[in-house]
Protein backbone atom coordinates (compact mmCIF):
# COMPACT_ATOMS: atom_id res chain seq x y z
CA UNK A 1 0.00 0.00 0.00
CA UNK A 2 1.37 3.38 -0.98
CA UNK A 3 1.68 5.84 1.86
CA UNK A 4 1.58 9.52 1.12
CA UNK A 5 0.23 12.97 1.83
CA UNK A 6 -3.30 14.23 1.30
CA UNK A 7 -4.40 17.76 2.11
CA UNK A 8 -6.96 20.24 0.95
CA UNK A 9 -6.83 23.98 0.30
CA UNK A 10 -8.87 25.43 -2.57
CA UNK A 11 -8.07 22.25 -4.50
CA UNK A 12 -7.48 18.71 -3.23
CA UNK A 13 -3.84 17.61 -3.16
CA UNK A 14 -2.73 14.00 -2.94
CA UNK A 15 0.99 13.21 -3.01
CA UNK A 16 1.71 9.48 -2.59
CA UNK A 17 5.29 8.67 -1.60
CA UNK A 18 7.74 7.60 -4.29
CA UNK A 19 5.89 8.97 -7.32
CA UNK A 20 6.60 11.74 -9.82
CA UNK A 21 4.43 14.84 -9.46
CA UNK A 22 3.29 17.16 -12.25
CA UNK A 23 3.13 20.71 -10.82
CA UNK A 24 1.88 23.99 -12.27
CA UNK A 25 2.45 27.37 -10.63
CA UNK A 26 1.11 30.64 -11.99
CA UNK A 27 1.86 34.27 -11.24
CA UNK A 28 -0.41 36.04 -8.79
CA UNK A 29 -3.09 37.93 -10.71
CA UNK A 30 -2.53 35.99 -13.94
CA UNK A 31 -6.17 34.95 -14.30
CA UNK A 32 -8.98 37.49 -14.86
CA UNK A 33 -11.47 37.78 -11.99
CA UNK A 34 -14.38 36.58 -14.11
CA UNK A 35 -12.47 33.40 -14.93
CA UNK A 36 -11.66 32.80 -11.28
CA UNK A 37 -15.34 33.22 -10.38
CA UNK A 38 -16.38 30.63 -12.97
CA UNK A 39 -13.77 28.17 -11.76
CA UNK A 40 -14.68 28.58 -8.09
CA UNK A 41 -17.84 26.47 -8.42
CA UNK A 42 -15.95 23.54 -9.90
CA UNK A 43 -13.19 23.87 -7.34
CA UNK A 44 -15.73 23.65 -4.52
CA UNK A 45 -17.23 20.52 -6.04
CA UNK A 46 -13.81 18.92 -6.31
CA UNK A 47 -12.92 19.79 -2.75
CA UNK A 48 -16.26 18.89 -1.17
CA UNK A 49 -15.60 15.70 0.75
CA UNK A 50 -19.31 15.29 1.58
CA UNK A 51 -20.21 14.53 -2.03
CA UNK A 52 -20.08 10.88 -3.04
CA UNK A 53 -18.00 11.21 -6.18
CA UNK A 54 -15.83 8.39 -7.48
CA UNK A 55 -12.11 9.20 -7.44
CA UNK A 56 -11.93 8.52 -11.20
CA UNK A 57 -14.71 11.05 -11.90
CA UNK A 58 -13.08 13.58 -9.59
CA UNK A 59 -9.80 13.16 -11.49
CA UNK A 60 -11.53 13.72 -14.85
CA UNK A 61 -13.11 16.95 -13.61
CA UNK A 62 -9.78 18.05 -12.14
CA UNK A 63 -8.05 17.52 -15.49
CA UNK A 64 -10.78 19.51 -17.26
CA UNK A 65 -10.27 22.37 -14.83
CA UNK A 66 -6.51 22.26 -15.36
CA UNK A 67 -6.86 22.26 -19.18
CA UNK A 68 -9.21 25.24 -19.03
CA UNK A 69 -6.84 27.27 -16.87
CA UNK A 70 -3.74 26.31 -18.85
CA UNK A 71 -5.31 27.35 -22.16
CA UNK A 72 -6.13 30.77 -20.70
CA UNK A 73 -2.61 31.19 -19.34
CA UNK A 74 -0.99 30.17 -22.64
CA UNK A 75 -2.83 32.89 -24.54
CA UNK A 76 -2.93 35.58 -21.88
CA UNK A 77 -3.22 39.12 -23.19
CA UNK A 78 -3.46 40.73 -19.76
CA UNK A 79 -2.16 40.24 -16.26
CA UNK A 80 1.48 39.94 -15.13
CA UNK A 81 3.93 38.40 -17.60
CA UNK A 82 7.05 38.77 -15.47
CA UNK A 83 8.50 35.42 -16.52
CA UNK A 84 8.91 36.80 -20.04
CA UNK A 85 11.72 38.91 -18.56
CA UNK A 86 14.79 36.81 -19.36
CA UNK A 87 16.43 37.76 -16.05
CA UNK A 88 13.50 36.36 -14.09
CA UNK A 89 13.09 33.31 -16.31
CA UNK A 90 16.77 32.56 -15.70
CA UNK A 91 16.27 32.83 -11.93
CA UNK A 92 13.43 30.31 -12.02
CA UNK A 93 15.33 27.97 -14.32
CA UNK A 94 18.48 28.13 -12.18
CA UNK A 95 16.46 27.41 -9.04
CA UNK A 96 14.93 24.34 -10.68
CA UNK A 97 18.06 22.93 -12.31
CA UNK A 98 20.78 23.94 -9.85
CA UNK A 99 19.93 25.58 -6.54
CA UNK A 100 17.52 22.94 -5.22
CA UNK A 101 18.67 19.99 -7.33
CA UNK A 102 19.53 18.02 -4.18
CA UNK A 103 15.84 17.73 -3.30
CA UNK A 104 14.37 16.01 -6.36
CA UNK A 105 14.80 14.24 -9.66
CA UNK A 106 13.81 16.79 -12.30
CA UNK A 107 12.31 15.07 -15.33
CA UNK A 108 10.79 17.98 -17.26
CA UNK A 109 10.00 21.68 -16.92
CA UNK A 110 9.06 24.76 -18.89
CA UNK A 111 8.99 28.41 -17.90
CA UNK A 112 6.28 30.37 -19.71
CA UNK A 113 5.41 34.07 -19.47
CA UNK A 114 3.00 33.73 -16.54
CA UNK A 115 3.29 30.12 -15.32
CA UNK A 116 5.59 27.12 -15.13
CA UNK A 117 5.10 23.36 -15.47
CA UNK A 118 7.36 20.91 -13.66
CA UNK A 119 7.55 17.11 -13.42
CA UNK A 120 9.71 15.95 -10.53
CA UNK A 121 10.13 13.26 -7.89
CA UNK A 122 11.49 13.85 -4.38
CA UNK A 123 14.85 12.14 -3.83
CA UNK A 124 13.90 11.22 -0.29
CA UNK A 125 10.62 10.04 1.23
CA UNK A 126 11.35 12.58 3.97
CA UNK A 127 11.18 15.45 1.47
CA UNK A 128 7.61 16.59 0.85
CA UNK A 129 6.27 18.35 -2.20
CA UNK A 130 5.28 21.26 0.03
CA UNK A 131 8.93 21.62 1.14
CA UNK A 132 10.12 21.60 -2.47
CA UNK A 133 7.45 24.11 -3.47
CA UNK A 134 8.24 26.39 -0.54
CA UNK A 135 11.93 26.49 -1.46
CA UNK A 136 11.47 27.03 -5.19
CA UNK A 137 8.67 29.56 -4.98
CA UNK A 138 10.12 31.36 -1.97
CA UNK A 139 13.56 31.90 -3.48
CA UNK A 140 12.36 32.82 -6.98
CA UNK A 141 9.74 35.25 -5.67
CA UNK A 142 12.26 37.07 -3.49
CA UNK A 143 14.79 37.40 -6.30
CA UNK A 144 12.18 38.38 -8.90
CA UNK A 145 10.60 41.00 -6.66
CA UNK A 146 14.05 42.42 -5.95
CA UNK A 147 14.67 42.88 -9.69
CA UNK A 148 11.18 44.31 -10.20
CA UNK A 149 11.64 46.62 -7.20
CA UNK A 150 8.47 45.24 -5.61
CA UNK A 151 8.32 45.11 -1.81
CA UNK A 152 5.95 42.96 0.22
CA UNK A 153 3.90 41.83 -2.77
CA UNK A 154 3.00 38.32 -3.79
CA UNK A 155 4.73 36.98 -6.88
CA UNK A 156 3.28 33.48 -7.22
CA UNK A 157 -0.32 32.49 -6.68
CA UNK A 158 -0.42 30.52 -3.42
CA UNK A 159 -2.44 27.65 -4.87
CA UNK A 160 -0.94 25.23 -7.37
CA UNK A 161 -2.18 22.43 -9.58
CA UNK A 162 -0.62 19.04 -9.06
CA UNK A 163 -1.15 15.54 -10.40
CA UNK A 164 0.90 12.42 -9.82
CA UNK A 165 1.94 10.17 -12.68
CA UNK A 166 0.06 6.86 -12.47
CA UNK A 167 2.06 4.78 -14.97
CA UNK A 168 4.87 5.00 -17.59
CA UNK A 169 2.48 5.96 -20.40
CA UNK A 170 1.06 8.85 -18.42
CA UNK A 171 4.57 9.89 -17.41
CA UNK A 172 5.55 10.10 -21.10
CA UNK A 173 2.41 12.09 -21.93
CA UNK A 174 3.15 14.58 -19.16
CA UNK A 175 6.74 15.10 -20.37
CA UNK A 176 5.48 15.69 -23.90
CA UNK A 177 2.75 18.04 -22.67
CA UNK A 178 5.22 20.13 -20.67
CA UNK A 179 7.87 20.42 -23.37
CA UNK A 180 5.34 21.05 -26.12
CA UNK A 181 3.77 23.97 -24.25
CA UNK A 182 5.76 26.70 -26.06
CA UNK A 183 4.99 25.03 -29.41
CA UNK A 184 1.28 24.88 -28.61
CA UNK A 185 1.40 28.55 -27.63
CA UNK A 186 2.95 29.43 -31.00
CA UNK A 187 6.25 30.64 -29.57
CA UNK A 188 8.58 28.16 -31.29
CA UNK A 189 8.39 25.35 -33.83
CA UNK A 190 10.32 22.73 -31.86
CA UNK A 191 10.37 22.17 -28.06
CA UNK A 192 14.16 22.44 -27.79
CA UNK A 193 14.03 25.94 -29.32
CA UNK A 194 12.46 27.28 -26.11
CA UNK A 195 15.45 28.25 -23.97
CA UNK A 196 13.73 27.86 -20.60
CA UNK A 197 12.76 24.22 -20.83
CA UNK A 198 14.01 20.72 -20.14
CA UNK A 199 14.03 20.02 -23.89
CA UNK A 200 16.52 22.87 -24.40
CA UNK A 201 18.50 21.87 -21.30
CA UNK A 202 18.96 18.33 -22.60
CA UNK A 203 20.14 19.75 -25.92
CA UNK A 204 22.59 22.07 -24.14
CA UNK A 205 24.03 19.08 -22.29
CA UNK A 206 24.19 16.95 -25.41
CA UNK A 207 22.04 14.24 -23.86
CA UNK A 208 20.83 11.57 -26.26
CA UNK A 209 18.79 9.54 -23.76
CA UNK A 210 16.03 10.65 -21.43
CA UNK A 211 17.22 11.03 -17.84
CA UNK A 212 16.80 13.18 -14.77
CA UNK A 213 18.36 16.62 -15.04
CA UNK A 214 19.22 16.69 -11.32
Amino acid sequence: MTVGNYYRRNLPHWHPAGVSIFLTWRLDGSLPLEVIEKLTILRRKLGDGTRKVRRADRLIEYKKLFARVDAILDHASSGPLWLSDTRIANIVQDALVNRYARLYYLWAYVVMANHIHVLLKPKSHETSISTITKNLKGYSSREANRLLKRTGERFWQDESFDHWSRNPDEFARIVKYIENNPVKAGLVREPEQWEWSSAAERKRRGLTTFQSLT
